[in-house]
């Protein structure tokens, strides 16, 4: 169960995690087999140490079942639709938050597009209202009708580019979805264990000075 724990390390886009999950879950499952003539007849009630392999074992399988989730989220979040608001608000806002995930802010504020679109209009303007002292050619007509394509082909590619970048960014926001979902899943992970095997530790005790004092 240490080593499941420790799993959660691996990433999931890199590292097939299930995989090896998987793998934990059998070599329990070979441990489990022969352990079951050592493990204490059922009766009326159940033994302590039974019920701490089946929980260790509904662990295991929780923990399986969640990096399955993540998996698919992360190895298919460029055909997914983009986010819902209140799905951006309360996981990649307060939830991401809570388990101190913050989002790496990237650079793509500036526009390359919109800086030669601006300078194609400056071209066309000058083109068509020329600075005093500055002979204009003879070909204004043909002039201005190039740079008006090449102003309309800038438009296509922007628009492209733009496309792309929202793509890049929906994916983006899925993927930080599932780090958010595994790192929190991860805290809930470790407060049942840590809750569960207490309560265990407290009943094996409580149990143990009640047979002796009988």
């Amino acid at each position: 169960i240490t080593v499941d724990l420790f799993s959660f390390l691996l990433p999931p886009q890199n590292t097939d995690r299930s995989a090896f999950k998987m793998t934990l879950i059998l070599g329990y499952t070979v441990f489990l087999l022969l352990m079951n003539d050592l493990l204490p007849v059922t009766g009326d009630t159940i033994p302590l140490i039974n019920v701490f392999f089946s929980l260790c074992l509904a662990l295991m399988v929780a923990s399986l079942l969640e990096t399955i989730v993540i998996t698919n989220i992360l190895c298919g979040s460029s055909d997914y639709p983009p986010l819902p608001n209140w799905v951006k608000v309360l996981f990649l806002h307060y939830l991401a938050r809570l388990v101190c995930l913050r989002k790496k802010v990237s650079d793509q504020n500036s526009d390359p597009q919109s800086t030669i679109s601006c300078s194609l209009e400056k071209e066309i303007s000058q083109i068509r209202y020329p600075e005093k002292g500055i002979k204009s050619p003879l070909n204004h007509e043909q002039e201005l009708k190039e740079l008006r394509n090449i102003h309309k082909d800038v438009l296509t590619i922007r628009q492209q580019v733009d496309k792309h970048f929202s793509t890049d960014q929906n994916s983006e926001e899925w993927i930080h979805l599932g780090e958010v979902i595994d790192r929190f899943l991860f805290a809930l992970y470790v407060i049942f264990l840590t809750v569960s095997f207490f309560t265990i530790l407290i009943f094996w005790m409580y149990w143990y000075s009640f047979d002796k004092k009988s």
